[in-house]
């Protein structure tokens, strides 16, 4: 009864804010795309929308059908794209989501050879979903997602691609610039300076400093890592990042990683992905120079990366 059309119909009009304009967009009469819900509100008993002056307003059923469609035409949509793209020979394209703000540029080290291994694969980055990761694997907006917390759900499998530690960077002429490491006790009186994210996503607080029940004097966030790096040099706060990150930006700026406490704090970075799609070759074999991305450059064999 519910058909393709009704889907894209309802999405359309939803998108353009009027018949005629999503009648142009789908290359159908406003008299044709009129009529074809017409015939669904009568087979189903129950209106789509409502006139009110110039605009529609959708019903309950109409809002139910614009989920729907939201939900299922991206699928659908996506799969064409595929199907499109094995009938060509070509593998497709990896459109990878980003649900850590660090992570960006580790992935820049790993797209870099894999897109001379998978020269007929496209990757696509999507920085939008910072904490919504879940959810565009579930519609498949995406193929993969970089995150430090993966969230296991059914349907779901999460690779541990790499690990690394969490610290403390201040300035170089901050007072606790000489520790090796810190104690929370030694952040009651600073400025901590983080990404935009939820306090009980943040390691430091939710792995250092609420398990001892301290919290900083000030929480500031700043989105750009280059911005929060130079505000921590010139001394107006202190951060919280990856070591490996740190020591990358130590090289020009005058700033130094400390470990939080004795045993520091552990991380790691996983690739998340949908099960039936995890045994795909060129999946599969991002995770694997993901992975190799993430062993220091002494260990490394040279051509591991050359295709067989």
């Amino acid at each position: 009864m519910i058909e393709r059309s009704h889907l894209s119909i309802i999405r359309e009009v939803d998108r353009q804010g009027s018949l005629t304009a999503a009648a142009e967009i789908l290359c159908l009469t406003q008299s044709a795309l009129s009529h074809t819900i017409k015939k669904l509100e009568q087979a189903t008993g129950t209106a789509i929308w409502l006139r009110e002056g110039r605009h529609l307003r959708l019903t309950q059923a109409g809002i139910h059908l614009l989920q729907l469609a939201n939900r299922l035409l991206p699928q659908l949509e996506r799969s064409e794209e595929q199907l499109k793209e094995y009938a060509k020979g070509e593998r497709g394209s990896l459109r990878i989501g980003m649900e850590c703000h660090p992570c960006y540029q580790w992935l820049l080290k790993v797209v870099s050879p894999y897109l001379e291994k998978w020269p007929n694969v496209d990757v696509d980055v999507k920085q939008k979903f910072q904490f919504g990761g879940i959810g565009a694997l579930f519609a498949h907006e995406i193929d993969m997602l970089v995150t430090p917390d993966p969230l296991y759900k059914l349907g779901l499998h999460f690779e541990p691609v790499f690990d690394y530690e969490q610290v403390l960077v201040v300035g170089k002429s901050h007072a606790l610039a000489a520790k090796k490491n810190v104690a929370p006790e030694d952040l009651i009186n600073e400025t901590l300076i983080t990404y935009p994210v939820e306090i009980d996503r943040l390691d430091i607080y939710n792995q250092f400093l609420q398990p001892a029940g301290i919290a900083p004097k000030k929480h500031k966030t700043i989105e750009t890592t280059d911005i929060m790096l130079q505000m921590v040099e010139s001394g107006r706060g202190v951060g919280a990042l990856p070591r490996w990150l740190v020591e990358e930006y130590a090289n020009k700026l005058d700033i130094l990683p400390i470990r939080l406490g004795k045993n520091g704090v552990s991380k790691q970075i996983f690739l998340g992905m949908r099960e039936a799609e995890d045994s795909v070759d060129y999946i599969k074999s991002f995770i694997e120079i993901a992975r190799f991305a993430g062993i220091p450059q002494k260990l490394k064999k040279p051509n591991q990366l050359k295709s067989n």
